[in-house]
Protein backbone atom coordinates (compact mmCIF):
# COMPACT_ATOMS: atom_id res chain seq x y z
CA UNK A 1 0.00 0.00 0.00
CA UNK A 2 1.54 3.33 -0.70
CA UNK A 3 -0.80 6.82 0.66
CA UNK A 4 0.25 10.05 0.78
CA UNK A 5 -1.57 13.13 2.51
CA UNK A 6 -1.97 15.05 -0.74
CA UNK A 7 -3.35 18.76 0.47
CA UNK A 8 -3.41 20.32 3.92
CA UNK A 9 -6.45 23.30 3.79
CA UNK A 10 -5.55 26.58 4.69
CA UNK A 11 -8.01 28.71 5.95
CA UNK A 12 -7.58 32.24 4.19
CA UNK A 13 -9.17 36.16 3.88
CA UNK A 14 -8.62 36.41 0.51
CA UNK A 15 -6.91 34.16 -2.74
CA UNK A 16 -4.83 36.97 -3.95
CA UNK A 17 -3.65 38.34 -0.75
CA UNK A 18 -2.63 34.85 0.15
CA UNK A 19 -1.02 34.07 -3.53
CA UNK A 20 1.26 37.40 -2.91
CA UNK A 21 2.62 36.13 0.30
CA UNK A 22 3.21 32.49 -0.78
CA UNK A 23 4.22 33.20 -4.39
CA UNK A 24 5.55 36.60 -3.91
CA UNK A 25 7.75 36.70 -0.77
CA UNK A 26 8.25 32.35 0.17
CA UNK A 27 8.52 31.64 -3.70
CA UNK A 28 6.17 29.22 -3.45
CA UNK A 29 5.50 27.47 -6.86
CA UNK A 30 1.16 28.15 -7.95
CA UNK A 31 0.47 24.83 -8.93
CA UNK A 32 -2.89 25.22 -9.84
CA UNK A 33 -6.00 28.20 -9.58
CA UNK A 34 -8.87 26.80 -10.88
CA UNK A 35 -12.22 28.68 -10.60
CA UNK A 36 -15.16 26.11 -9.71
CA UNK A 37 -18.49 27.93 -10.82
CA UNK A 38 -20.96 25.82 -9.11
CA UNK A 39 -19.35 26.67 -5.49
CA UNK A 40 -18.64 29.86 -6.89
CA UNK A 41 -14.51 29.54 -5.14
CA UNK A 42 -11.32 28.60 -6.82
CA UNK A 43 -8.99 25.95 -6.01
CA UNK A 44 -5.89 27.13 -5.37
CA UNK A 45 -2.50 25.29 -4.76
CA UNK A 46 0.94 26.13 -4.17
CA UNK A 47 3.74 24.12 -3.09
CA UNK A 48 7.40 24.92 -2.17
CA UNK A 49 9.89 25.29 -5.30
CA UNK A 50 11.04 21.85 -6.19
CA UNK A 51 8.54 19.95 -3.24
CA UNK A 52 8.17 16.29 -3.18
CA UNK A 53 5.38 16.66 -0.29
CA UNK A 54 2.58 18.01 0.76
CA UNK A 55 0.69 20.96 -1.06
CA UNK A 56 -1.35 23.80 0.81
CA UNK A 57 -5.04 24.29 -0.86
CA UNK A 58 -5.50 28.06 0.09
CA UNK A 59 -9.35 27.78 1.10
CA UNK A 60 -11.07 30.97 1.47
CA UNK A 61 -13.23 31.55 4.21
CA UNK A 62 -16.84 31.43 3.16
CA UNK A 63 -18.34 31.04 6.57
CA UNK A 64 -18.41 33.23 9.66
CA UNK A 65 -17.59 29.95 11.71
CA UNK A 66 -13.96 29.55 9.48
CA UNK A 67 -13.25 33.31 9.43
CA UNK A 68 -12.46 32.93 13.33
CA UNK A 69 -9.59 30.37 12.40
CA UNK A 70 -7.97 32.81 9.55
CA UNK A 71 -4.32 33.08 11.38
CA UNK A 72 -5.47 30.73 14.01
CA UNK A 73 -5.59 27.59 12.54
CA UNK A 74 -3.22 26.02 15.21
CA UNK A 75 -4.57 27.42 18.65
CA UNK A 76 -1.06 29.77 18.70
CA UNK A 77 1.37 27.11 18.48
CA UNK A 78 3.58 26.66 15.09
CA UNK A 79 1.22 25.27 12.46
CA UNK A 80 3.60 24.24 9.38
CA UNK A 81 7.07 23.47 9.07
CA UNK A 82 9.50 24.28 5.98
CA UNK A 83 12.09 22.43 5.87
CA UNK A 84 15.36 23.70 3.56
CA UNK A 85 18.26 22.54 2.63
CA UNK A 86 19.72 25.65 3.33
CA UNK A 87 18.76 27.78 6.19
CA UNK A 88 20.83 31.24 5.81
CA UNK A 89 20.17 31.28 1.71
CA UNK A 90 16.30 30.68 2.68
CA UNK A 91 16.43 32.85 5.92
CA UNK A 92 18.04 35.86 4.38
CA UNK A 93 16.11 35.90 1.47
CA UNK A 94 12.38 35.48 3.59
CA UNK A 95 13.61 38.55 5.22
CA UNK A 96 14.76 40.58 2.47
CA UNK A 97 11.11 40.03 1.17
CA UNK A 98 10.31 41.44 4.38
CA UNK A 99 8.89 38.22 5.92
CA UNK A 100 8.55 38.52 9.77
CA UNK A 101 10.44 36.04 11.83
CA UNK A 102 9.03 36.02 15.37
CA UNK A 103 11.71 34.26 16.69
CA UNK A 104 15.19 34.43 15.89
CA UNK A 105 17.75 31.47 14.48
CA UNK A 106 18.32 29.03 17.07
CA UNK A 107 20.72 25.59 16.60
CA UNK A 108 19.06 23.10 18.06
CA UNK A 109 19.90 18.85 18.38
CA UNK A 110 18.13 18.44 15.27
CA UNK A 111 19.02 21.40 13.19
CA UNK A 112 18.47 25.14 13.00
CA UNK A 113 15.10 26.81 13.42
CA UNK A 114 13.72 29.85 13.55
CA UNK A 115 9.91 30.80 13.67
CA UNK A 116 7.97 33.35 11.25
CA UNK A 117 4.59 34.13 10.58
CA UNK A 118 2.49 33.99 7.29
CA UNK A 119 0.75 37.12 6.44
CA UNK A 120 -2.26 35.92 8.47
CA UNK A 121 -0.45 35.03 12.05
CA UNK A 122 -0.11 31.77 11.66
CA UNK A 123 3.09 30.76 12.86
CA UNK A 124 5.49 28.53 10.90
CA UNK A 125 9.27 26.79 11.58
CA UNK A 126 11.89 27.56 8.50
CA UNK A 127 13.79 24.26 9.14
CA UNK A 128 17.03 22.81 8.41
CA UNK A 129 17.52 19.22 9.58
CA UNK A 130 20.87 17.77 10.97
CA UNK A 131 21.96 15.05 8.91
CA UNK A 132 21.13 12.21 11.49
CA UNK A 133 17.64 13.62 11.48
CA UNK A 134 14.70 11.28 10.03
CA UNK A 135 13.57 14.13 8.34
CA UNK A 136 16.92 15.56 7.29
CA UNK A 137 17.26 16.55 3.32
CA UNK A 138 20.90 17.64 3.38
CA UNK A 139 22.07 18.34 7.14
CA UNK A 140 23.31 21.11 9.16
Amino acid sequence: MKQNIAHVALVVNDYDEALDFYVGKLKFELIEDTYQAEQDKRWVVVAPPNSQGIALLLAKASKPEQERFVGNQAGGRVFLFLSTDDFWRDYEAMKAEGVQFVREPATQDYGTVAVFEDVYGNLWDLIQYCDDHPMSRRGC
